[in-house]
């Protein structure tokens, strides 16, 4: 008797879209193409919703005027990877966007708390080999706040790549995000 493993069907970022189109995900469906794969992202509490909220806003003032900070908004990182990160932050104005997906952000950030370990390491390897220079991971869980920088090439790594530098701040703590380096972020005002 010969056996066989599974076999995984990977989507590229084109296909994923055309079923968009297509009607086949609904608009509300919790649905990421992640490394070709689609994945549903878990459901979200009141705490995790309130955070990303919050951090939008704070990251907002961060930045001011000639960014945008979107939530929960696609980002078309490569031909097979359109994650939707909980914030993020990209150069220009909304009119920039209206008939493509941004495709690069200055700033990432994930809420996390039943997806720690995802984000952690299969976000984080993604974004990483994208080239996205500053990822932040709101650890719910410890309440925290995880930065990750330098992206660097590691075979042993999901994608190949992950961040060289990791940074872990408490609610007292605060940062500055690379591309508005005159602008601090307190870790409390992003926390639930």
């Amino acid at each position: 008797m010969t056996t066989s493993g599974a076999r995984i069907r990977r989507w590229t970022r084109a296909e994923y879209e055309r079923l968009i189109e297509l009607g086949v995900f609904q608009p509300d469906e919790p649905i990421e193409l992640i490394g070709g794969q689609l994945m549903v992202a878990e459901p979200q509490g009141a705490g995790h919703y309130t955070a990303i909220l919050k951090a939008a806003r704070a990251i907002e003032v961060a930045f001011g005027p000639g960014w945008v900070v979107r939530t929960q908004g696609p980002i078309g990182l490569d031909d097979e990877s359109e994650p939707e990160p909980d914030v993020a932050v990209v150069p220009g104005s909304l009119d920039d966007y209206r008939s493509v997906h941004p495709s690069r952000a200055v700033l990432t950030l994930e809420v996390s708390d039943s997806s720690l370990s995802i984000d952690r390491e299969r976000k984080g390897s993604l974004y990483a080999r994208a080239g996205l220079i500053d990822y932040w991971v709101l650890n719910l869980i410890d309440r925290v706040l995880e930065v990750y920088r330098e992206p660097a090439a590691d075979p042993e790594a999901l994608y190949g790549w992950r961040y060289a530098r990791r940074d872990v701040l408490a609610p007292s703590g605060r940062v500055a995000p690379l591309a508005a380096p005159a602008m601090m972020v307190a870790v409390a005002d992003l926390l639930p």
